[in-house]
């Protein structure tokens, strides 16, 4: 059997005593003898009691926990931005609990109603690709529960977050394209009402007015962030009577979807079809060829997260929104021109 946590009932027990005089003996109360305060101290240290810090928490109202909800558990991206929040949060002296939506609105609703439950002090959280109902968001913060939002982002105006400039950075990969001789270039979005489709679209468009390309509304499609769905939408892409010569895919997953459709018709990349992701996922790397993609900082996007937590629940400063730098890394998938 394994070693169990030496509680004060423990102690009292043993000594054949309240739970209230060994608490008290170990604060050194007045109204507890020296020689009881002894008999507890030595017995506390022969049973290596410490304090439990949830239950001194729970006291005081506070757990030094925090929730974080993210769309999976599986992905590099999401694995590195949990590490950076934890980092910072560790430092705080506080503790994380992970809870995965699974792309889903309810189970994003039931993640936030179980973390509550375990008593969480707030809430950092991506939002699934299903949420398009913020109303539990609205709900928390008429709670007064801090929370704070990371990449997908929602009520700017009330609620700290933490993203990247992906207009900006959908622009370089439109120029980067163009750059290198692609002229029909397709975009594969996601859901129309995540801030990352809109952004991510709206460089996309600009990029292509900018370079002297026309918008052919052929050449856009949507997915739902799935791998499944993203392979559908370049399928449909590819049985265009003019294909394109070129694929920004909203994310890696969508980007590497697309990669293996294309090699499946006897597209060569980047000769026939050049193709960049977004977020640089460490696959992006081993996959063949190289996939050309927007480095998305997920440990500090992590960090700055925790920080702007801390910043919630201990001053009374405004919302704020972090907006981290990305750079394109040119790898095989899109270069042409040497």
């Amino acid at each position: 059997m394994g070693n169990r946590h030496t509680s004060l009932k423990d102690l009292a027990k043993e000594l054949n005593v309240s739970i209230s005089t060994v608490s008290r003996a170990l604060k050194d109360h007045p109204d507890i003898s020296r020689e009881m305060k002894e008999k507890v101290k030595r017995l506390a240290m022969e049973k290596n009691y410490s304090p439990n810090p949830l239950a001194m928490g729970l006291l005081k109202q506070e757990t030094r926990m925090i929730g974080v909800i993210v769309p999976d558990l599986v992905t590099h991206f999401y694995a590195s931005i949990i590490s950076g929040i934890e980092s910072y949060a560790n430092e705080k002296g506080y503790f994380i609990l992970i809870s995965s939506s699974n792309e889903s609105y309810l189970k994003e609703e039931e993640s936030i109603k179980n973390l509550l439950k375990a008593r969480v002090e707030g809430l950092i959280i991506c939002m699934s690709s299903e949420t398009t109902d913020i109303s539990h968001f609205e709900t928390l913060l008429k709670q007064n529960i801090p929370l704070v939002f990371f990449d997908r982002v929602c009520l700017p105006n009330q609620v700290s977050s933490v993203t990247v400039n992906n207009k900006e950075a959908a622009e370089k990969i439109t120029r980067h394209f163009y750059q290198q001789g692609y002229r029909r270039i397709a975009f594969i979005s996601g859901p129309s009402h995540l801030n990352i489709s809109k952004e991510r679209m709206d460089g996309y468009l600009s990029g292509m007015e900018d370079s002297g390309l026309p918008i052919t509304r052929e050449l856009i499609e949507k997915c739902d962030l799935s791998y499944d769905s993203a392979s559908s939408a370049m399928k449909r892409l590819l049985d265009l009577e003019n294909p394109p010569d070129a694929v920004f895919g909203i994310n890696d997953t969508v980007a590497f979807a697309a990669m293996k459709k294309i090699r499946e018709r006897g597209y060569r990349i980047p000769d026939d079809i050049g193709l960049v992701g977004f977020t640089d996922d460490f696959h992006a790397t081993v996959v063949e060829p190289p996939l050309t993609s927007i480095t998305h900082p997920t440990f500090e996007t992590g960090r700055k997260a925790a920080e702007l937590f801390f910043e919630r629940i201990q001053t009374s400063t405004s919302p704020r929104t972090v907006i981290l730098k990305t750079n394109l890394v040119e790898r095989e998938s899109s270069v042409k021109i040497k």
